[in-house]
């Protein structure tokens, strides 16, 4: 078994990486002693210079943060469990930079800083990317950036610059986009090799240390010195390396459409392209590896309910009874994991994703909304039970991620042999959590262990070990409890406890979503709760931060945080009608058209105008795992269109994906969420408004017939007598309407035009349930 890279002393192992998700940030006051003393045994990175007084009294405040019970993330420790090395990344919030402050790497972390020096000492840049909970960045850490003889040739040859693309999406964007135009193909870790200039002239993803013949490609250490070579040698093969690959960025970044405006015609194409590719066995696209996001089941939902074809609602059940049955879920303890590295949905990649698990639970939620299955339903209640319980802070904001990770191996926390479910369940359940959970001898993953599936339905149990079925799905509950409470047992994967904003957003609209639609108050709560944290703590002056870490706001907000978060303030406005998020929503608007839109060309920038100008400033125009910040705000622009009746948001929409119409036309599943907005302007959505005659509980009754509808394409406003005339200034539909006859009042309208005043919820039933009209093709 591979070394853990880090742990806790003085305290109880099972927490290591649990409860704080800086598995081994910095060293104990103790080794910082050391270091500062002139120990031969720790100090600044081998083949770099002596830290400066100055930098060295900032790296020991820092450290000491960390207090005395951190063993640092490191292999290379003193007699007295000390780190040996100490970089400049201790002097970082983020999770990731911190899980490389020992390394014998001189890391500098992203700045002009790092750039001068290179500039100054005539060095090329090393640029690695990654994050927390990533696997293969753990992998290339220890094999790579702990071996001294690495280290060593990059801190006298290198600036070595570490990137935490969860903190800095935007460089991490333009880079990328260097990889794939390098290579075909990206992830992380990402490694760059750039001039002083930030330009890159080379790059790949994981490298291992050496060359190897297993991995059919050169090892990091080669590579290192053959380019620093070149950089020396042939200066300007690399100046124009670096020119064609930024010119060739730069125009893949720029989207300015001129092909109209896109319709239902790319929502047909999108359709019969995802129809070519998809995977009638297993759901999800034809793949060897399984990614929930690959095929985008909002877009094959709304599309059965725009034409009644069953086959996008096939696509999307087979799909998602796919993943709920497979090994991609956690069976024991809720969530869902990253991808999975076969075709089955059965062997997972094992990190977990806050913004995964977000967009699923929606998906499931809307899938129950339009079939009524309530496995959909179950689904949704278990991971929000998970997140409620693992991944939500002391202040109700969420968490970012786990790790694949625990014990220094991939999915150790999460997989099963047959004597350990036994002696978890007992004898007497034994047989039932086997059959139940397929564990065999043989095991389906690394030595004979089992990953949890659940293909057998409860009627299958039931009828072969002769049990009524009610028995059955008590004793399945009980086996999953007694399955959970032993895994607590064992070391927990690391969890990154900083607080995307973006992916806070994506999660308070699962929490709102499910919560409407199943009728649980408490979600919504939570959700409302999620949202207020931000807005206090991450929001200053309508500016959004990047991220909440202990409390405090880090990083500058990008598109996403913006448009994700908009989207959520949206959402809890049509659960309860309380003006205050449509105005925080209108705020934060405001600053997104100003700050980050393309007044010339449409659509928004991931950066704002005034903020840090990197190699190019990216226009993000393709969905992924994530949603991109322009596909939300262009559905956001379109429901605030339809609120405030501004003709400044419908332009700005139609701009957007008037920017986006190439992309739409020739390759329209790389936006499957823009397709979202394109679909909203196909038909003609919905506008309803309930008018109470004193509390907005009284619209509860309409509230529980509306939850039971799938009807995407829509606006809601709730408000009392006593509101409207405030409220009505910004949401124009409410004029002239009232709560008739002292009764709670629904109005069902399209385009402005309502229907009947509704003052039952029986009538309200029937009127949302109408066929919505349709706009002719484009």
């Amino acid at each position: 078994m591979k070394p853990a890279l880090g742990s806790f002393r003085g305290s109880d192992s099972r927490n290591r990486c649990a409860q704080r998700a800086v598995c081994a940030r910095g060293a104990a006051r103790a080794a910082l002693a050391l270091l500062f003393a002139g120990s031969a045994q720790a100090g600044p990175p081998p083949g770099s210079a002596a830290f400066s007084e100055e930098l060295a009294a900032r790296v020991a405040t820092a450290a000491e943060r960390f207090g005395p019970d951190y063993v640092p993330r490191t292999r290379h420790l003193d007699d007295h469990g000390a780190a040996r090395f100490t970089n400049r990344l201790v002097l970082e919030e983020s999770p990731y930079l911190l899980q490389h402050a020992h390394n014998p790497v001189n890391w500098y972390p992203w700045g002009d800083e790092a750039f001068e020096t290179a500039r100054r000492l005539g060095r090329p840049v090393l640029l690695s990317i990654g994050y927390s909970t990533c696997h293969w960045c753990h992998v290339m850490e220890e094999e790579s950036f702990e071996d001294l003889e690495i280290a060593r040739y990059m801190n006298q040859n290198y600036i070595a610059i570490k990137v935490d693309r969860e903190e800095r999406p935007d460089v991490d964007d333009v880079y990328m986009d260097a990889v794939q135009l390098i290579s075909g193909s990206g992830g992380w870790p990402m490694t760059m090799w750039l001039t002083p200039d930030r330009r890159p002239f080379y790059g790949g993803t994981y490298f291992p240390p050496r060359d190897s013949p297993r991995f059919q490609r050169p090892g990091l250490l080669s590579l290192l010195e053959q380019l620093r070579r070149l950089y020396d040698e042939e200066p300007e093969r690399v100046l124009a390396a670096g020119l064609d690959l930024t010119r060739r960025i730069e125009a893949g970044s720029t989207h300015r459409g001129g092909l109209g405006m896109p319709g239902t015609r790319e929502l047909e194409r999108a359709l019969a392209a995802y129809l070519r590719s998809y995977d009638a066995e297993n759901g999800g696209l034809r793949q060897q590896r399984k990614f929930p996001s690959s095929l985008p089941l909002p877009f094959l939902l709304r599309a059965h309910l725009r034409s009644g074809d069953e086959t996008p609602l096939r696509m999307a059940r087979t799909t998602l009874d796919a993943m709920r049955r497979g090994g991609i879920y956690d069976h024991v303890g809720g969530g869902f994991h990253r991808y999975t590295t076969e075709p089955t949905w059965t062997v997972p990649h094992f990190e977990k994703m806050l913004y995964d698990n977000a967009q699923l639970v929606t998906a499931f939620t809307e899938a129950y909304q339009l079939t009524g299955d309530p496995a959909y339903a179950q689904v949704a209640r278990d991971v929000l039970a998970y997140v409620s319980r693992e991944m939500t802070s002391p202040l109700g904001s969420f968490y970012a991620a786990t790790d694949a990770d625990s014990e220094g191996e991939e999915g150790t926390f999460f997989v099963w042999n047959p004597a350990q479910v036994g002696k978890a369940v007992g004898a007497e359940l034994a047989p039932l959590a086997l059959a139940a959970y397929g564990v065999k001898a043989q095991g389906n993953f690394e030595q004979r262990m089992t990953v949890l599936r659940r293909d057998r339905s409860v009627a299958e149990l039931a009828a072969e070990f002769e049990r009524p079925p009610a028995q059955v799905e008590a004793e399945l509950e009980q086996i999953r409890i007694r399955l959970r409470e032993t895994r607590a047992g064992r070391v927990p994967p690391l969890r990154d406890d900083k607080q995307l904003v973006g992916w806070n957003g994506l999660m308070i609209q699962a929490y709102v979503r499910a919560g409407f639609a199943l009728q649980e108050p408490d979600w919504i709560a939570r959700g409302a709760r999620a949202a207020r944290v931000l807005l206090e703590r991450a929001a200053s002056d309508g500016r959004l931060a990047r991220y909440l870490k202990d409390g405090r706001a880090h990083g500058i907000g990008v598109l996403d945080d913006y448009a994700f978060l908009i989207a959520a303030l949206l959402d809890l406005f049509e659960v309860n009608g309380d003006p205050f998020w449509l105005d925080r929503a209108l705020e934060l608007q405001a600053d997104l058209d100003r700050r980050f839109f393309d007044e010339e060309g449409g659509g928004y920038f991931m950066t704002p105008s005034d903020g840090e100008r990197l190699l190019v400033r990216q226009k993000p125009g393709s969905d992924g795992a994530l949603p991109s910040g322009n596909s939300v705000a262009a559905l956001n622009l379109l429901r605030l269109y339809s609120l405030t009746s501004g003709e400044a948001y419908r332009e700005r929409a139609e701009m957007t994906l008037r920017a986006f119409s190439g992309v739409l036309a020739q390759r329209p599943t790389s936006l499957g969420r823009m397709l979202d907005a394109v679909d909203y302007l196909a038909g003609t959505p919905k506008e309803i408004l309930i008018v109470t005659p004193e509390s907005r509980s009284e619209a509860d009754p309409f509230l529980a017939e509306l939850a039971r509808v799938f009807l995407p394409n829509r606006i809601v406003v709730v408000t009392t007598e006593s509101e409207l005339s405030e409220l009505s200034g910004r949401v124009p539909l409410l004029e002239h309407k009232r709560a008739l006859d002292g009764k709670p009042t629904a109005y069902v309208c399209e385009d402005r035009v309502c229907e009947a005043p509704a003052r039952s919820a029986a009538q309200f039933a029937k009127q949302i349930r109408a066929p919505r009209k349709k706009q002719p093709a484009k």
